[in-house]
Order: structure tokens, then C-alpha cells, then sequence
């Protein structure tokens, strides 16, 4: 194999260290989506803590597998933007799912990886499903606190009814 062009070896290199400093990567087609679209969209995945990058699919294979991420390949086809990040991945599920839903199904979501993890696009669905991790925290400190409250509602009970009894055999001792 001949010499590597300076600015293919560059855009191998921006790609392959976007893909070793993210914990996710989604893939996209974007075919359809205007100029203004993606921009707004890339506006609203910065805010998000994810970026998008569109690449050719012939490099994402090939920095993919350099990366641990080879599957990602069986994902490419088509006009292809990557988007990365180390945010939450749920977070930018719901964002795409909702931008999808105002913008006629673009881009289309066709699947990505968390870690080395492959994630199809059901997967992509149901993570914008997943509720978001401050409720999720509450339900769960909900669902333990629960049982504490009831337990400290019964010693509560408990102590009462010993205060009753002391009470009552105070009474009878002063009443003798």
C-alpha cells in the first residue's frame, strides 16, 4: 500500500480519537436533512454533551476495528454521521427520538456501540424510553425508604404502647 495523503491520515486520526475518547457512538443517516436541520441539530447534541461528525463509511470501518469497535461496520451504509460522547447515552436517545419526531424522521437511527457493546436501533428506541436517571434515583430511594418508614411507624407504635403500660403501672404503684 502506497503512502497515505496527509489530509486522509488526518481525518483517520480525527476520527479514530473521537472514537477511543467517547463512551458511545451513534450512527445516523442524514440523507434528507437540510443545512439548517443539522446545524440546529448539532447545536442541540453540543448542549447534550455529543458531537456529530459526518464520515465516510470506508474510514469508520477502518478506524473502527482499530478501536475495539469493529461492529460499528455492520452498521455503515449510506450518508453516515457519527455521533460521540461521554454524556449520557439516554439523553441523547431522547434527543434524536424527539428531533426525528419534529423533523419528517430524520436522521435515521441505525444503531451504535456503548463501550464495546453493539446497540441496534430498537435498542437506540428503548434507551429514549428509559426515564431519566434523577427519577430513576427517586423511585429507587422511594421503594427503600418505603419499608424503613413503615418500620419506624411500628416502632414508633411499639414504644407508645410500652410508654402506656409504664404509665399504667406508675399509676397503679402511686394509686396503692
Amino acid at each position: 500500500m502506497g503512502a497515505m495523503r496527509p489530509e486522509k491520515k488526518a481525518i483517520l486520526d480525527e476520527v479514530q480519537g473521537t472514537l477511543e475518547q467517547s463512551k458511545f457512538v451513534v450512527l445516523t443517516e442524514f440523507r434528507g436533512l437540510k443545512v439548517d436541520q443539522m446545524t440546529q441539530l448539532r447545536t442541540q447534541l453540543r448542549r447534550a454533551g455529543a458531537r456529530m461528525l459526518v464520515v465516510k463509511n470506508s474510514y469508520l470501518s477502518l478506524v473502527a476495528g482499530k478501536t475495539g469497535r469493529g461492529d460499528l461496520g455492520t452498521l455503515a451504509g449510506g450518508p453516515t454521521a457519527m455521533i460521540t460522547g461521554d454524556a449520557d447515552i439516554t439523553q441523547v436517545a431522547k434527543l434524536l427520538k424527539t428531533f426525528t419526531r419534529e423533523n419528517d424522521s430524520l436522521p435515521v437511527v441505525k444503531g451504535g456501540m456503548l463501550g464495546t457493546r453493539l446497540l441496534s436501533a430498537a435498542d437506540m428506541a428503548e434507551m429514549a424510553d428509559i426515564p431519566p436517571r434523577e427519577i430513576l434515583l427517586a423511585r429507587f430511594v422511594g421503594t427503600v425508604a418505603a419499608p424503613m418508614s413503615q418500620l419506624v411507624g411500628v416502632m414508633n407504635q411499639k414504644m407508645l404502647s410500652l410508654l402506656y403500660v409504664m404509665k399504667a403501672i406508675e399509676k397503679k404503684k402511686s394509686g396503692s
